[in-house]
């Protein structure tokens, strides 16, 4: 069973990594942190580089994070020299921007990465990392994208991040790394429990751990079921977008757009690509033109049977309708035209309340998008019409009295 197989060592992860990864000719950078797991990879590679026939450095980036952020940089660029491996040291400014704490670093991390000028980056996650990950993401309730975790090979711009130890278990690493008689650092704030990854790692791991023995192996296997799914989800994405006639986006981009469309406030999203705009709603997209939301200004309406408003890219008609639509006997002062404010109320059956165009569109099925720019008919105050739904009771025409019936035409 898939279940009870061995996982790995850390040699033959490696190994196998490298048969199912041509990189002979390319330049490849270990990021290293100076933690065992990078310490373990850079000296993985460096004794099969010769063999698969790839060019090997290192870039350490500093964060400055740490008052040990220092040591560890000299620790590196010691350890490099004894190897006889180029490195380069990266100095970075982590800004949060609304971002969590390892979210920012990552972010300043990349930027050095795609800035190098290799072919691709190497990096030391493994087993432990990828189950931590897994469970983090499906606890914040992701899509399929996170709940794949990490991959073992994804584009980074034009470069790719490489992870090969990604099945190897931590304690397979730090075996390793003793039996071959390696040094490597701590960082201190692994041991901080406030960050989300250390909590799960010190408190959650070991309950897991202690009933559910292999939870890492399953949840990394179930990661490679969503990244199966996810990669079909990407296919049909193409095909989607090829049928609407729109040119194929890039890899990273392409995953950006299923990220955003499948995520849990996906009708919030607006995606603008080859001069189209691409919306989700329950599970529906919609592709229509991309263009500026042109602002609005009240109108008033004088009785005209076309009443067109450019700002809006549509017309309001009204037609003579007995019994149905607005009484305009009970309009007083005319009508005017505004948009949507937030707060309004309507009444469409005298037999239940009067309830918010938000709960209203929802089930018309009216998506949020539209909602903000569908012209509403008032009375002064009062909400008289909107498209979608209808008539206020307070102002709808009476069977067999007569009644004038708007209909908005975009």
């Amino acid at each position: 069973m898939a279940s009870s197989r061995k996982p790995p060592s850390a040699e033959a992860a490696v190994r196998a990594f490298l048969r199912a990864h041509d990189l002979r000719g390319r330049r490849v950078a270990v990021g290293l942190s100076g933690g065992v797991d990078s310490i373990v990879l850079l000296h993985l590679l460096r004794a099969l580089a010769p063999e698969s026939g790839f060019h090997l450095s290192a870039i350490h980036v500093h964060h400055g994070l740490s008052p040990n952020a220092d040591a560890w940089s000299r620790f590196c660029r010691s350890l490099c020299r004894r190897w006889k491996v180029p490195i380069t040291v990266r100095r970075v400014r982590v800004t949060r921007e609304g971002r969590g704490l390892e979210a920012a670093a990552r972010v300043a991390r990349h930027r050095c990465y795609r800035a190098l000028r290799v072919d691709a980056i190497a990096l030391g996650h493994q087993l432990d990392d990828q189950a931590e990950t897994v469970l983090m993401n499906l606890l914040r309730g992701a899509g399929l994208a996170g709940a794949s975790g990490m991959r073992a090979c994804v584009p980074l711009g034009e470069k790719r991040l490489l992870r090969p130890l990604l099945d190897v278990p931590r304690e397979a690493i730090v075996r390793y790394a003793n039996a071959s008689h390696l040094e490597w650092i701590e960082d201190e704030s692994n041991l901080d429990e406030a960050l989300n990854r250390n909590y799960l790692r010190r408190r959650v791991g070991p309950l897991l751990t202690a009933r559910y023995p292999r939870w890492r192996e399953s949840l990394a296997r179930a990661a490679r079921h969503f990244a199966r799914a996810d990669a079909d989800a990407n296919r049909m994405l193409r095909v989607f977008l090829n049928q609407q006639g729109l040119r194929a986006p890039s890899e990273t981009k392409l995953a950006e757009m299923l990220r955003q469309l499948s995520g849990a406030k996906s009708a919030r999203v607006r995606i603008v690509h080859d001069g189209k705009e691409l919306r989700v709603y329950r599970g529906h997209v919609t592709v229509k033109a991309a263009k500026s939301e042109t602002p609005f200004t009240t109108m008033k309406w004088s009785g005209e049977s076309r009443l067109v408003l450019p700002q809006l890219g549509g017309e309001l008609r009204f037609r003579k309708k007995r019994g149905e639509g607005i009484d305009l006997s009970k309009v007083i002062g005319g009508m005017t035209v505004r948009l949507r404010s937030g707060g309004e109320r309507l009444q469409l059956d005298a037999k239940r309340p009067r309830r918010t165009l938000k709960n209203l569109f929802q089930e018309a099925g009216i998506p949020p998008w539209e909602r903000e720019r569908l012209p509403l008919l008032f009375s002064g105050a009062d909400l008289v019409w909107v498209p979608g739904l209808g008539a206020d009771v307070r102002y709808r025409a009476a069977a067999g009295s007569n009644g004038t019936l708007p209909e908005w035409k975009k």
